[in-house]
């Protein structure tokens, strides 16, 4: 009947006419979802980062003091 390589050539023509017409819709959605990702990860990045400590006025801060491992 048909042989491997017609099927081959005639599954690439079937892929082609598929991505023909869903192709701009495919790279439309990838990139909505880069732009999403990308936004998400700014987000995440600027929620991680800790507060400035706060230092109030008239307040004395006490220095640390270093560990030091007994002999």
């Amino acid at each position: 009947m048909f042989g491997l390589s017609e099927l081959a050539v005639v599954l690439i023509v079937v892929i082609a006419v598929i991505a023909a017409k869903k192709g701009p819709e495919l790279a439309r959605s990838a990139g909505k979802a880069a732009r999403i990702l990308k936004a998400e990860r700014g987000a995440m990045k600027d929620a991680g980062e800790p507060a400035a400590p706060r230092v109030i006025r008239g307040e004395a801060q006490t220095p640390a003091t270093p560990h030091r491992p007994q002999d």
